[in-house]
């Protein structure tokens, strides 16, 4: 019973709270979204657009309409996805640009290789829910623009960012909150979830029978960077940065990130289907698992890091709440540790209590003493309907299948 009531209330948080906020307060009359509403929830309509955004709600849509056949969502999709094509794609150099203007016309035209991945992510996406097979060519050559511009063919791995025309960029970093690193956990991490879910489609489809093989190689690739590479082997910690050599940069554990990548890299050895590398991938992710589990607090709530001074960063935002909860089910319904499912709702109705927004959608963070997170956006260049919206479809099939 508790499996249902736990179900219904997050479907019900992704139908009545997350979903309709992005239809009815960041549609944009001049086509696509808004790029920003603020942490007060005051619309910025001259804000940049972001890659990440667009490509987080193409995702996010495309989802919730595979699950719920609800057509405003399918229409939501279309809307991201057409933005997408007419804007945010490079039809000079191939890629996409990291973000546009109010008005669609390129503002930052830096190809950022995480952005890239989600693009994979959410076209493939689009393609299941809609057919659209441009959306799914789209993809592909994504995945090629990827594969010959990011992939280091000698040391391994992908680098993070190059200009718009492929040429090497000084400055990497996603964010200013990020080390200046040639490679990153994150950015593998993204670039597998979207070359995941590419395999995923390919493999229904017997014609891409040559594109499949491609995706399948690079994507057991990634996943033996991760076990082999990323993993610390004794703390079992994602490290975050590296050099091109793969040396460690800094000493940070990021919690939300290990949660993350538990489960997500168990969902690319599932649609891998090697039995040996599943069976390793099963063992591997449940210490990383517990590992980010270290920050769990006794509330449910999840804190964001650990730098690398010590520090730790009290903040519980909204993307590490949301990873919680599904990292924990993974743990009760792939690791069969029973006494995780009871507590991947405590840390639910912690998100429930502390973190939604009843107007609509959730907030940036509570911060270390309670107060919500006014100074970070409620909609924008990082926050958008994705960490939420997958956390609520992702958990309510684990505890309806």
């Amino acid at each position: 019973m508790m499996k249902q009531k736990f179900a219904a209330e997050l479907l019900d948080n992704l139908n009545h709270n997350i979903l309709p906020y992005w239809i009815d307060t960041m549609t944009d009359p001049r086509g696509g979204y808004y790029g920003r509403r603020d942490g007060h929830d005051r619309l910025d309509a001259d804000a940049p657009k972001g890659a990440i955004l667009n490509a987080r709600i193409l995702w996010s849509f495309s989802a919730a309409y595979l699950a719920m056949r609800n057509p405003a969502y399918l229409q939501a999709a279309d809307r991201a996805y057409n933005y997408i094509v007419d804007h945010f794609v490079d039809h000079e150099y191939g890629g996409t640009f990291w973000s546009v203007n109010p008005d669609g016309t390129p503002a930052d035209t830096k190809k950022q290789f995480y952005a890239i991945g989600f693009m994979i992510y959410g076209l493939s996406e689009y393609y299941r829910a809609s057919g659209c097979r441009e959306a799914l060519r789209l993809a592909l050559d994504l995945f090629d623009v990827i594969e010959t511009h990011s992939l280091d063919t000698e040391k391994e791995g992908y680098i993070e960012a190059t200009t718009r025309s492929w040429q090497p960029i000084a400055d990497m970093r996603l964010s200013d909150r990020d080390a200046n690193a040639s490679k990153t956990m994150n950015t593998h991490l993204h670039i597998i979830e979207g070359y995941t879910n590419l395999l995923r489609t390919l493999r229904d489809l017997p014609e891409y029978d040559k594109e499949c093989r491609r995706v399948d190689e690079a994507t057991r690739r990634l996943l033996r960077l991760f076990l082999d590479r990323i993993t610390n082997p004794v703390t079992h910690h994602l490290t975050l940065f590296f050099d091109d050599d793969w040396r460690k940069v800094d000493d940070a554990e990021s919690y939300g990130h290990d949660i993350e990548a538990s489960w997500l890299l168990l969902e690319t050895a599932e649609v891998i289907a090697d039995e040996a590398l599943y069976a390793e991938t099963l063992e591997r992710t449940r210490h990383i698992a517990l590992a980010g589990l270290q920050g769990r607090c006794a509330d449910g709530s999840m804190v964001y890091e650990r730098l690398a001074d010590g520090r730790y960063l009290n903040n519980k935002d909204w993307w590490v709440q949301a990873e919680n909860v599904i990292g924990q089910l993974y743990l009760w319904r792939y690791h069969g540790l029973d006494e995780w499912l009871p507590r991947a709702y405590q840390s639910w109705r912690y998100i429930a209590d502390n973190i939604v927004d009843p107007e609509g959608e959730w907030y940036w963070a509570r911060l270390a003493d309670g107060s919500i997170d006014r100074a970070d956006d409620k909609a924008g260049f990082w926050k958008c309907p994705y960490h939420n919206s997958r956390m609520t479809l992702e958990a309510s099939r684990l505890l309806l299948s």
